[in-house]
């Protein structure tokens, strides 16, 4: 896996910061914090979609920002656990994968 998409995993991880501090933020400072996470979020998305395939970057990053929220919410937040859930994120994980797998970086230039 090049760089480029290990940014876009991070992408992902800051987007279920903020996703969480827009709804549970109660201070200035996580205010703040969530606004840094936007922009961290969307300055990686946008960065590794010029020099990756767009659709399969931005796939990616809702996905893989979905999957981490409810996870989060189960976790941390006391959303309730259903293995509906769970199947669910692994089905769109497995989708994510296979659009990765079956997207070659040609197709970028070609964007």
């Amino acid at each position: 896996m090049n760089r480029k998409w290990i940014l876009v995993l991070f992408a992902g991880f800051f987007e279920v910061g903020w996703v969480a501090g827009l709804k549970h933020s109660n201070s200035f400072i996580e205010w703040i914090l969530t606004f840094i996470a936007i922009a961290v979020s969307f300055g990686l998305l946008i960065y590794c979609s010029k020099q990756l395939p767009t659709t399969t970057v931005y796939a990616a990053f809702v996905g893989l920002g979905t999957a981490g929220t409810v996870i989060l919410e189960m976790t941390l937040f006391d959303e309730p656990f259903s293995w509906v859930k769970i199947l669910l994120i692994a089905v769109l994980l497995a989708g994510i994968i296979g659009l990765k797998v079956v997207t070659s970086e040609k197709d970028a230039a070609t964007s």
